[in-house]
């Protein structure tokens, strides 16, 4: 609606404004000073009231109205002008002279029209009041039978107590009589399982009398054998007391026929060791001799010593004394040079051999590694013999290699002695006794649900229409990369919900959220049926041991046909429950809603079969469900509690890590202080990125959460030295015989534990024999500056899977030329390492027949050689091309044309139906009638 001011009324009326006021106030307009707004309304009414006011002296009137307004116009110079635009219009209203008639007329007609007007305005008022009344009947119609309902609800809820107070009567009197018949029937058994008992342990007890009289015996009898060895060694010991007082008693008198005497004596010493010993015992005593020179005072009390040892079998036992090597006198009487030296030796010898030590079986406790020296210490046995047996097995060892668990177990068994797994030093021996909670009170606990599935079956978004929420749209390539896990609440109950990707390379993230679930949705698509991965879901879901629940998704798509899909997982051994089996088929659509409901219902009754329960007020313990390395943030491990609760504080090993809870967020983000059974949460804190799939407990000490990750990781990097040496020294021969294969060394960091374990996997496997994946490093977080250098040593390039370099390993990297690569979906980098491993690959060669000559006759110049003349009957020939000469169909030769003329002229091609001359290079042994067959070598690129 258009408005001007009173002045500028006034201006288009050519009056004043205070005139204009003055007849605005009279028309009932009240309007106080020039400036105030006048609207069309306005104007009507002063227009009225001018009409009324001039009576019929009025004959005409006249409105002027202008509008001022603005456009703007571009000159030729490209510059905007504002031009004023100012519009008038007028209008003129001319009363017209009315009869008496018309009057009269008019008068009839304005009384009949406030009549008809009082008349309407009665009718609506009766109206009105009759609504009024229809209201108050109605209002009062519902209230009555609202009383009514209210009334009849309350009559029907009191009937339903008495008829559940009756049943609950029922119910408690025969629950009393299966009570009292339930007490009758364990009397019973408690009675015939005390007699039992009773039994059992008599038995029990007669046998340990049995074992305790044997051990009894065995300690009488070894304490008798000790008891004489200890009477041999103080006999021996007296003996070699009163040995070391005879020679100075000897010494007095020189008589000059007893070295005769003591002759025979040594010969005779001489002969049962020769006898017994094949170790030159006679060399042995004539070098004594020797070195002792021929004085007769040494040989008469050589002799004399030797022969008082000759019938006292008790003194030839080895007894060191004064810490000789040899044994005390015996020593003495080398250096010296007499013969009881090599006598005492011989006895000696001849001793051991007469007391042999038995076979004992021992009992070897073999640790998660140990080497072969060790292995060997324990067994008291020399380390060569280990290094034979292991020698027989096929495996090079040296004395200073580790060996795993169950070689060394086998080399035990091998050796005739008890091997069994130890575990004395490790720190985890009690740890489950620690955070045992089988004191605690068993709750029902939310069931943990693994969505799993081929690749672009639906999953994520059949899980977001459950969530309400978009995640599939923020995937790279609207695939699932990583595990996601949220729990979400229904009307019966909460349920967690662990998201896989279905992408092959991702195994190992299936294999973990099967183990750490309680039900498996199997996800297959309706129009496209049972997959790769979906046949793998299904094996990694059977081995677990856990429910499955088929979910059919798309089926609200033109070209969905459910019943192919169960067909197809009936031969994969999933029978629906109409077939007569135990997995419920549900057809979903993640568009339109269709079946989510159903499929809660399912999840939520497999549930309930399963009972499911957890201790709540204990310590927490769960599963790695995700790990990465935030900048900001530090190590963020995304855990799954499967039992007691979580709480910020709290000390957590997680595998090889362990760390105080700093903080800790839901799925949304959001900050919260304590998480309960099968609640994923993702907590901070961790002193590095724990495994993926690894398990998590919370301990009361940190101190020992942090001996048992220095052990744990010790333990996985002598393990992981052991395997890596045997697959060396095994494949030792065997690469040497391959040859010279080409290797591509490669880097891989990514944001997620799961991610790199997938994306190493599945670089590895393009592995061929020509041409070999070298992981040099893989880890988790941004690529930094020792990463490039790394490289930069190793000549290997750097994939960067969802992580960036930070800004010197970049400058780092262009400085020095290393390739870094970014991805963010896994089948990119996989398929540019491919391309890239088949560029490196030798190119194929493969011939191709370009043409066929006729030798017709040959030349022979003096300095250019034998030429022949020939004429094209297929194809063409070019120069430097290579040929075969046929002779009766038989490869004489194969070489390359070094010259090709056509009527003196050197050309690069003759074509079919023309001669020319040819030279063949380092070969003229040709014939008339010879056919050359010329063909190119091309190379053509190879692909994995």
């Amino acid at each position: 609606m258009s408005s001007n001011t009173v002045a500028e009324f006034a201006k288009e009326r050519n009056t004043t404004p205070d005139t204009l006021l003055q007849q605005l106030k009279a028309a009932g307009v009240d309007k106080a000073n020039a400036a105030d707004a006048l609207t069309e309304g306005d104007k009507q009414r002063l227009l009225s009231h001018l009409q009324a006011s001039h009576g019929s002296g009025a004959k005409k009137i006249t409105l002027t109205k202008k509008s001022t307004s603005e456009i703007k116009q571009a000159d030729s110079s490209g510059r905007a002008r504002t031009i004023q635009v100012e519009v008038r219009k007028k209008r003129t209203f001319v009363k017209r002279e009315d009869t008496p008639a018309e009057a009269q007329a008019n008068a009839e007609s304005m009384a009949k029209a406030v009549q008809e007007r009082a008349a309407s305005q009665e009718l609506v008022r009766r109206e009105e009041d009759a609504r009024r009344e229809a209201e108050l009947l109605s209002h009062q119609e519902e209230q009555l039978a609202k009383e009514r309902q209210e009334r009849e609800e309350r009559e029907r809820r009191e009937r339903e107590a008495e008829e559940r107070a009756a049943a609950y009567a029922a119910a408690e009197v025969a629950k009393v009589a299966e009570a009292k018949a339930a007490k009758e029937e364990e009397k019973r058994e408690h009675a015939a399982g005390a007699a039992a008992r009773a039994a059992a342990q008599a038995e029990a007890r007669a046998k340990a009398e049995a074992e305790s009289q044997a051990k009894a015996a065995e300690e009488a009898s070894r304490a008798k054998d000790l008891d004489e060895r200890r009477r041999k060694a103080l006999a021996e010991a007296e003996a070699i007391r009163a040995m070391m007082a005879a020679p100075k008693k000897v010494l007095v008198a020189k008589k000059p026929e007893e070295p005769k005497k003591a002759a025979p004596v040594a010969a005779d010493a001489k002969k049962p060791v020769a006898a017994k010993d094949g170790n030159k015992p006679a060399g042995s005593a004539g070098a004594a001799n020797a070195g002792g020179g021929a004085r007769p005072g040494k040989e008469v009390k050589s002799a004399k010593l030797s022969s008082s040892w000759s019938n006292d079998a008790g003194k030839k036992k080895e007894i060191k004394t004064r810490g000789d090597s040899s044994g005390g006198v015996a020593g003495r009487s080398n250096w010296r040079g007499g013969p009881k030296g090599g006598r005492r030796g011989n006895d000696r010898h001849e001793q051991q051999q007469q007391q042999a030590p038995e076979f004992r079986q021992l009992e070897i406790s073999v640790p998660e590694t140990i080497t072969v020296a060790e292995l060997a210490h324990k067994m008291a046995i020399k380390a060569s013999e280990v290094i034979k047996v292991l020698m027989k097995m096929g495996q090079m060892v040296t004395i200073n290699q580790p060996l795993d668990q169950d070689t060394a177990m086998i080399v035990v068994e091998e050796m005739g002695h008890t091997a069994k797994v130890a575990a004395l030093d490790d720190p985890e021996a009690f740890t489950a006794e620690e955070v045992s909670n089988s004191e605690a009170e068993q709750l029902p606990r939310a069931p943990v649900v693994t969505v799993m599935g081929h690749v672009d079956h639906g999953k994520t978004s059949l899980l977001d229409y459950i969530r309400r929420t978009k995640v599939a749209s923020g995937e790279a390539g609207g695939i699932t990369q990583h595990i996601g896990a949220y729990h979400v609440k229904t009307p019966r109950g909460i349920i967690t919900f662990l998201d896989t990707p279905g992408h092959e390379a991702f195994t190992a993230m299936r294999a973990r959220g099967a183990k750490s679930t309680d039900i498996v949705i199997l996800v297959a698509a309706a129009d496209d049926g049972v997959m790769p991965q979906t046949k793998e879901a299904i094996k990694h879901a059977k081995a677990a041991g856990v429910p499955i629940v088929v979910a059919i998704t798309k089926a609200d798509k033109p070209e969905a046909n459910p019943d192919r899909v169960k067909q197809e997982l009936v031969v994969e051994e999933v029978l629906p429950e109409e077939y007569g089996g135990d997995s419920p088929f549900v057809a979903v659509s993640s568009k339109t809603g269709q079946g989510i409901d159903e499929l809660l219902e399912q999840v939520l009754l497999q549930a309930e079969v399963l009972e499911l329960k957890a201790p709540v007020d204990a310590a927490a313990k769960g599963i790695v469900i995700e790990a990465q390395l935030d900048k900001g943030r530090g190590t963020v491990a995304t855990v799954l509690v499967q039992s007691g609760t979580l709480k910020v504080g709290d000390v957590v090993l997680a595998g090889q890590t362990y760390g105080r809870v700093r903080a800790m967020l839901d799925e949304d983000g959001k900050q919260t202080k304590e998480a309960g059974p099968s609640i994923p949460v993702e907590i901070q804190g961790l002193n590095e990125v724990p495994q993926a799939g690894d398990d998590f407990m919370v301990l009361s000490d940190e101190r020992r959460a942090r001996e048992i990750a220095t052990y744990r990781a010790g333990k996985f990097r002598n393990t992981k030295l052991a395997k890596q040496q045997a697959a060396k020294l095994e494949n030792m021969f065997a690469e040497m015989s391959a040859g010279d294969v080409q290797t591509l060394p490669i880097i891989i960091k990514a944001d997620m534990q799961g991610s790199q374990e997938a994306l190493a996997a599945s670089l590895l496997k393009l592995s061929t024999d020509e041409i070999k994946v070298q992981l040099v490093y893989s880890g988790v977080g941004g690529i930094s500056e020792s990463d490039v250098n790394l490289a930069l040593a190793s000549k290997a390039i750097i994939i960067g899977f969802n992580v960036r370099a930070d800004a010197q390993a970049r400058k780092t990297a262009e400085g020095n030329d290393v390739d870094v690569r970014y991805y963010n979906i896994i089948y990119d980098a996989v398929d540019e390492v491919k391309a890239a491993m088949s560029g490196m690959l030798a190119p194929e060669k493969r011939e191709e027949i370009i043409g066929m000559a006729e030798i017709r006759t040959v030349f022979v110049a003096t300095k250019i050689g034998t030429i022949a003349g020939s004429y094209i009957t297929q194809g063409h020939v070019t120069r430097n091309a290579h040929f075969r000469l046929l002779r009766d169909n038989v490869v004489i030769y194969t070489g390359e044309i070094e010259s090709l003329r056509r009527m003196k002229d050197d050309v690069k091609e003759v074509k079919e139906g023309f001669e020319c001359g040819i030279k063949l290079r380092n070969y003229n042994d040709i014939k008339e009638g010879d056919v050359l067959e010329v063909f190119e070598i091309k190379e053509i690129a190879r692909t994995l």
